[in-house]
């Protein structure tokens, strides 16, 4: 959740609703037509369209619906952090959406990311990342993490990389449904049910799910409610569908601490009086056909989020409430078409398309009554060719031109901004295998990152905040087979007007009171290792490492670290399955020390500590039903990972956490 703005009155968008109806109806229209067709199945990878497997994304990591399932883990973003080995940062508000960190971009991490649902993006124009808890596990098929910039197709804030979740696509004339239930420590509840039915031609599914938790820390209680469904029509050559989520949460908010606190008592809350809620509701619309060697597709989704938060502060003479909420809407359409055709023996794929999003926000809280909107348009072509299938190799280049309409005003505090920005983003890529099981690869673009409507409202003078812009070089090398594999990546980003809080700047409330601001030039450089090793026939090791070097190279602070970036991170995981209805998983991951949130000097006494984490679960399968015990941190290791000030502003990480589930499919 983003409690830090809020609303009044969410502006009317007549023709954007009339869009949606249009596109409602083209689906309904299409499966007239398709009595005998086969639902088929799509995915959604790197190129935004179903692609040959041997186009499938240069050098990205894929997590399967079964590595989720034996993991145990509870929500995609869990699976991002313990199986994808992404670092993240604890929620501020109790949700399990902790805050995913590509590449090392601190508490910006999430504006420095693209998150994508089927294609849809969920990255908004807001300081609030993604909110992936809302996503039904139980539909999720594969995730993708693409690291590295990607601009060219996905647009602005795709510096550190791309994760896309792809839900899972029925199959003719099937059915599957699923019971869990799970309790543990800390008063956690969870319940969920989906199901999934499929004919010919037409196809159906819902999951709902309920939970509910007090957390590790006093007054943080979360609560949720979700629902997920959809149905589709096969076409002739394509298919067509409707998809709504929904979700409903609540939240107490305990405060940060001082390292005082946090050592004598890390569960304490600071603020115990302090909650919120986020209403969010989603309806996408989208088609795929086919015309010979051209596929075209297109999404429609709208979006509407109500947050609502209460604050209380003492002033002297007691307590005083302090209520904010903000509503906010945000429609997108993604019309593009893909052209796959042989040249001279080569395959060569044409990707094209056009990216419209409007967004708005109206605030109301005792601090702002804004108004915010933002309108863009993209436009963006690439082309890849694939040749020699001896030695796979492959070339790919493409551009993006997007441009950014902003509207801001407060009559509370007399600002009113209106901006047009635009931006170009490109790439080239390309790969070869230069013996049998290893692959040279090769990365160069141009990406970019709009400043947000919150960043714009909080800085530090009176222009608005320029656009971030990075220069990408990747070289990596992948070898080995299914049994045993390693993929390595030396990355650099060179940032100029990288976005980012500074406390120490000019702001609003006066000289030294920070803002957001454009930062003297900074980079990213580092190296990245996957790897996995089927041990024997039961055993399988999986394992990932970042080393980021995060830095300033020019200004008054150059040389300086970027502060809340740790230098390592190393995931590792055992998998046992040994076909006889048992399974079990342990996972490992240690986090190196990193600044202070405020430390862009680096003259803090001290560094937030490393950590390490380990978590286990073991399941039984007797017929339908499925027996299982997940521990969290199972050493119990006292940690912090978010600190936004030098000795302060701690928010503290979840202590150990056991768990027992049912499952019953059917």
């Amino acid at each position: 959740m983003n409690y830090s703005v809020a609303p009044r009155r969410a502006p009317a968008q007549k023709p954007l609703a009339t869009a949606i109806a249009l596109s409602f109806s083209l689906c309904l229209i299409a499966s007239a037509h398709a009595e005998d067709q086969v639902l088929p199945s799509v995915t959604v990878n790197g190129s935004r369209f179903a692609s040959d497997p041997s186009l499938a994304p240069i050098g990205a990591t894929v997590i399967s619906a079964d590595e989720i399932r034996r993991a145990g883990v509870a929500d995609v973003n869990q699976a991002i952090r313990k199986i994808g080995g992404v670092f993240g940062r604890q929620s501020l508000d109790g949700s399990p959406d902790f805050a995913l960190d590509l590449r090392g971009f601190g508490s910006n991490s999430s504006q420095n990311m693209v998150v994508t649902l089927d294609g849809v993006r969920l990255s908004e124009n807001e300081l609030a990342g993604a909110v992936l808890s809302t996503i039904p596990i139980e539909t999720v098929d594969r995730i993708e993490i693409i690291r590295g910039g990607a601009s060219v197709l996905f647009g602005d804030g795709a510096t550190g990389g791309v994760i896309q979740i792809v839900t899972k696509h029925p199959s003719k004339n099937a059915r599957s449904s699923s019971l869990r239930a799970e309790a543990g420590q800390f008063g956690l509840a969870d319940l969920r049910a989906s199901t999934a039915q499929s004919w010919d031609g037409f196809a159906l599914d819902a999951a709902i799910g309920k939970q509910r938790t007090d957390n590790y820390r006093d007054h943080n209680g979360f609560e949720q409610t979700t629902f997920s469904g959809g149905l589709q029509w096969a076409l002739a050559g394509g298919r067509a569908g409707v998809r709504i989520d929904s979700a409903r949460q609540k939240s107490d908010f305990a405060g940060s601490m001082t390292l005082a606190q946090f050592e004598a008592n890390p569960r304490q809350a600071t603020t115990p009086k302090d909650f919120g809620s986020l209403d969010s509701d989603r309806v996408t619309a989208f088609v795929e056909q086919r015309f010979g060697n051209v596929d075209l597709a297109a999404d429609l989704s709208h979006r509407r989020k109500t947050v609502d938060a209460t604050y209380y502060y003492d002033f002297g003479s007691g307590e005083v409430a302090s209520p904010a909420s903000y509503a906010s809407r945000q429609t997108q359409f993604s019309p593009r078409l893909r052209q796959l055709a042989q040249l001279d023996g080569m395959l060569n794929e044409l990707v094209a398309g056009v990216d419209l999003i409007r967004w708005s926000r109206v605030t109301d809280a005792g601090y702002s009554k804004a108004d915010a909107s933002q309108k863009s348009t993209a436009f963006y072509v690439r082309d890849e060719l694939k040749w020699d299938a001896a030695h796979n190799g492959r070339l790919s280049a493409g551009v993006r031109h997007e441009t950014f309409d902003k509207d801001f005003i407060d009559p509370v505090s007399v600002a009113a901004d209106h901006s047009k920005q635009s931006q170009n983003a490109w790439e080239v890529q390309g790969s070869v295998d230069v013996m049998a099981k290893t692959n040279l690869y090769a990365k160069v673009g141009r990406s970019f990152r709009v400043p947000n409507s919150d960043e714009n409202s909080f800085r530090s003078s009176t222009m608005v905040l320029g656009i971030q812009t990075s220069r990408d070089l990747e070289l990596g090398v992948t070898f080995g087979d299914a049994q045993f594999g390693l993929t390595g990546r030396a990355f650099r980003h060179a940032l100029t007007n990288e976005i980012f809080y500074d406390p120490t700047a000019d702001g609003p409330y006066g000289p030294g009171t920070g803002a957001n601001t454009n930062l003297a030039p900074t980079e990213r450089k580092g190296v990245e290792l996957d790897a996995h090793a089927a041990l024997s026939t039961t055993l399988r090791l999986t394992g990932t490492l970042q080393h980021v070097n995060a830095r300033f190279t020019d200004g008054p602070n150059d040389g300086h670290e970027m502060v809340l970036v740790p230098k390592n991170v190393l995931t590792t995981r055992l998998s046992w399955v040994p076909g006889n209805g048992n399974t079990a998983d342990i996972g490992v991951q240690w986090i190196d020390s990193q600044r202070y949130g405020s430390d862009f000097a680096n003259t803090c006494s001290s560094t937030i500590p490393s950590f390490t984490t380990v978590d286990a679960r073991y399941a039984r399968q007797v017929g339908a039903w499925e027996f299982s015990v997940t521990a969290l941190n199972l050493g119990d290791r006292h940690y912090f990972s978010n600190a936004f000030g030098c000795r302060t502003s701690i928010y503290p990480s979840d202590g150990r956490q056991l768990k027992a589930a049912v499952r019953y499919d059917f």
